[in-house]
């Protein structure tokens, strides 16, 4: 992601926080995170701790609670009125060190997550919501399906292929484990 960008999206989050809310702001492009779907941009805001500790789940229960009683005004103001609308998700997260190092694993430990991203079915009735895990191999054949304009998000490229599926069961089995 152009650097320029990148810390002009920064400056634009931190504006909306009092100052020294943040230690570190990441802006996120395709291949900085696996999260990232192709052609999106996300956010990750690491949350000052203000002197308390980092020991344990508790204590960043604690800085979550704290940023979010402070802030939640601003949190909703930004989910509810989409005043980021080029951003795909926001994660709010305790910060420490092992966590702002390349590579670090995000999740497991308590986070406010604002998910932007917008998907056709989310407001349908009758769609359920489904999460799952793809490990790199099949990550980077849901990001082709993207890339090659048959779908616009990874749920929509995971609807494809399950259709694909249904359309022409004899196709998929049998299924190699």
């Amino acid at each position: 992601m152009d650097k320029a960008l990148s810390d002009s999206v920064a400056a634009q989050l931190r504006s909306v926080f009092p100052e020294g809310t943040f230690t570190q702001v990441d802006v996120l492009g395709h291949g900085d995170d696996p999260d990232v779907e192709p052609g999106e941009t996300a956010i990750r805001a690491f949350i000052d701790r203000a002197g308390r500790p980092a020991e344990t789940f508790k204590d960043d229960e604690t800085v979550m609670r704290a940023f979010e009683d402070a802030n939640s005004e601003t949190i909703t103001w930004l989910h509810r009125d989409r005043q980021f609308p080029g951003i795909a998700w926001i994660q709010f997260i305790p910060e420490t060190a092992a966590r702002r190092a390349p590579g670090a694993v995000m999740w497991g430990f308590p986070s406010t997550f604002l998910g932007m991203r917008t998907d056709v079915a989310t407001e349908a009735p009758g769609f359920a919501s489904v999460q799952t895990r793809l490990g790199p191999a099949d990550l980077a054949t849901v990001d082709a399906l993207i890339t090659a304009g048959i779908a616009s998000s990874r749920a929509e490229a995971i609807r494809w292929a399950i259709t694909r599926i249904r359309e022409d069961p004899a196709s998929a089995a049998p299924m190699a484990r």
